[in-house]
């Protein structure tokens, strides 16, 4: 098992109070052989990267689904050698996308925690204008409603140099896309599913769901990456003029 753990700064205590787990569950995690071993410094103390918090998180959101550590253990072998956060992160994405969603008010106190970082009142304020937090308490209580998926992704959008305007932008365009593209998807299970069997068609989107993400996934990253070369002016990937 490699992957890339990019800066390794942070202490077991540290990964711990980011990824919102306690020291003895990387320690476990560590000694299952779900996290890989941290890279030792000086003095032989052990730090962890990106790569290490990226790969928690997608270990704990396994756990949410319900996962047990057996299964945990299996999904992660058959992820790619060498992922990077970023590549864990969207691994992690696509099985939060397995599970309903889940609002819920959270004081403003608990936020940092839920967002595995510090919030200063300038993130917390472009989160509620990209729609990641909402008004919580109807009585003025210092509490957001939030949706625990949205949060994740919206502190990721934090580091990244767009106006909270263009962001708005770019979530009505994806939404857009995803209604239509599930409304035909819909359509097609409808013509599998004729008789209108609840039981059924549960039964076949729990089954096609995640993979349809997945498909989704990939075909969103390759055709990006495409209009990112034409942009750039650079030939495409599979060498054609």
């Amino acid at each position: 098992m490699t992957i890339e753990t990019e800066d390794p700064a942070l202490t077991v205590d540290e990964l711990a109070a980011r990824a919102g787990v306690t020291v003895r569950t990387v320690r476990f995690y560590g000694t299952k052989g779900l996290l890989p071993p941290p890279v030792i410094g000086p003095r032989r103390v052990g730090h962890y990267g990106a790569g290490h918090l990226a790969r928690l998180a997608l270990i704990e959101e396994l756990r949410r689904q319900g996962l047990t550590l057996a299964a945990i253990e299996r999904y992660l072998d058959r992820l790619p050698p060498g992922l990077d956060a970023h590549d864990l992160a969207v691994h992690r994405a696509v099985v939060a996308s397995w599970a309903p969603v889940a609002v819920e008010t959270v004081p403003r106190a608990e936020l940092p925690r839920r967002a595995g970082r510090a919030l200063s009142e300038e993130d917390v304020d472009r989160l509620a204008a990209m729609g990641v937090l909402g008004a919580g308490d109807p009585a003025g209580e210092d509490a957001y409603r939030v949706d625990a998926g949205l949060l994740r992704l919206g502190v990721r959008l934090l580091d990244v140099p767009l106006s909270p305007e263009a962001i708005l932008a770019a979530r009505t365009v994806l939404l857009d896309h995803a209604r239509a593209a599930a409304h035909e998807l819909s359509r097609l299970l409808r013509e599998e599913v004729p008789e209108r069997d609840a039981q059924a068609v549960r039964s076949l989107s729990a089954h096609m769901q995640p993979l349809v993400v997945q498909a989704l996934l990939t075909a969103f990253q390759r055709s990006l990456t495409e209009e990112l070369r034409e942009w750039l002016g650079e030939p495409p990937a599979d060498g054609s003029p």
